[in-house]
């Protein structure tokens, strides 16, 4: 149930705060420098598989970890560096193999990744504690 709870906390904060920055914050940022590559409407599927998959590792890599050292910043410094690792392949990837690609998207990109997943992290975290008994 521990980990049943964290996923649910970590896919939250995860979600609520991609959506903000994706559908408000930095939409212009990324339309400005990558819109010829953007499809006109997102492929849900594939972007509900991403999310499904990649907060399980979040709850695998940084949560658990936290919950078993019982330390937040656990769950937070391991998440900002997954987030680094996984936005950071993605982005220096497409900065390897794209015409056109902007580096400035990149640094944005794999800092936001790091930022977020370090959030979620700790999120679950505390979802996790504060509603898990036993803990």
């Amino acid at each position: 149930m521990t980990y049943i709870l964290a996923y649910i906390g970590t896919a939250i904060a995860f979600l609520c705060l991609d959506f903000l920055w994706l559908g408000t914050v930095a939409t212009g940022f990324y339309k400005s420098r990558i819109g010829e590559l953007l499809l006109a409407q997102p492929n849900f599927i594939a972007a509900g598989l991403f999310y499904l998959v990649y907060v399980a590792g979040i709850v695998y890599f940084a949560v658990q970890p936290a919950l078993v050292s019982g330390s937040w910043t656990t769950a937070a410094v391991a998440g900002g560096i997954l987030g680094l690792i996984a936005y950071g392949t993605y982005d220096m990837t497409n900065l390897a193999t794209l015409k056109n690609w902007s580096p400035a998207v990149s640094a944005v990109d794999m800092a936001w990744g790091t930022v977020l997943t370090g959030f979620a992290a700790s999120v679950g975290y505390w979802v996790a504690r504060k509603f898990s008994v036993g803990f």
